[in-house]
């Protein structure tokens, strides 16, 4: 069973897992250091624990310790009850969620085993922003995809504000990065995925059409800015795009990646 332990300092050290989570550059370099991350929230908490990640700690507002009694049952892990006052003084947000857990990560799989019957598969080429990676591990473990691979630069799937957005399904749903990212599409087609490139190039085709008929589909989506690198949208097995009922000249070409992403899915999953 976890053990309370009522904080009444922000400088502790033993907070040391949850300070200034606003600073996206230091808890990078902090959660790489220590092998951790951070999860907030009572299900999101729960799901972490569930899928076997090890709690290193705890950090609760009392009123949060009813509700996640049964997972502080389950866990040798100290808990830090404080103040919610005191807890924004920690993070440097309003905690509003009231649970937050630092645990430990795991190895990345390999792309073997994360592959390993799969048959529709997302790969991601530079998504840096971490809201966008999140809802984009939600829409694939809600339409069924099963895996997420992710070139070597794009966001951390366990950056807390992915997991939060994700609502856990970076917990479910199998991912890791790629070894090679010249040619990971290429090394793709090679198991038997048609790679399926999203894209406004002049030959991209209705996302219907690009998908009809194919066993294994890999869904290829680029950076928010900028899309699809040349390289990855060339070597591309297909390129595919979401029919607009505005076109460009009404200033909608496009959707954001998490939204394209979300239909490109559907599609698929209909086919």
């Amino acid at each position: 069973m976890a053990e309370l332990v009522e904080i009444t300092d922000p400088a502790d050290p033993r907070l040391g897992d949850y300070r200034d989570l606003r600073d996206v550059e230091l808890r990078k370099h902090l959660e790489a250091e220590h092998g951790l991350f951070l999860a907030e929230g009572e299900k999101v908490v729960r799901r972490a624990v569930e899928a076997g990640y090890h709690p290193r700690s705890f950090l609760m507002a009392p009123r949060w310790l009813d509700g996640l009694a049964d997972v502080l049952d389950r866990s040798d892990a100290p808990c830090y009850v404080l103040s919610e006052d005191l807890a924004e003084q920690v993070t440097g947000f309003h905690v509003h969620r009231g649970a937050l857990a630092s645990l430990e990560r795991r190895p990345l799989p390999s792309l073997d085993d994360v592959l390993a019957g799969a048959r529709t598969v997302l790969v991601l080429e530079d998504l840096v922003d971490h809201t966008n990676v999140g809802a984009i591990v939600r829409s694939g473990a809600a339409l069924g995809f099963d895996a997420v691979l992710l070139a070597p630069r794009c966001a951390d799937p366990l950056y807390r504000r992915a997991i939060k957005v994700a609502m856990g399904a970076v917990f479910a749903l199998p991912w890791t990065r790629l070894p090679d990212w010249y040619d990971a599409l290429p090394d793709l087609s090679g198991r038997g995925f048609t790679t399926v490139a999203l894209t406004l190039a002049p030959d991209a085709v209705p996302i219907e059409d690009a998908v009809s008929g194919q066993g294994k589909v890999a869904l290829v989506l680029g950076s928010e800015g900028h899309g699809l690198s040349a390289r990855w949208e060339q070597a591309a097995d297909r390129r595919a795009i979401i029919p607009m009922a505005r076109t460009i000249e009404h200033g909608v070409d496009s959707l954001n990646v998490a939204a394209a992403t979300a239909v490109a899915c559907y599609v698929t999953a209909r086919r």
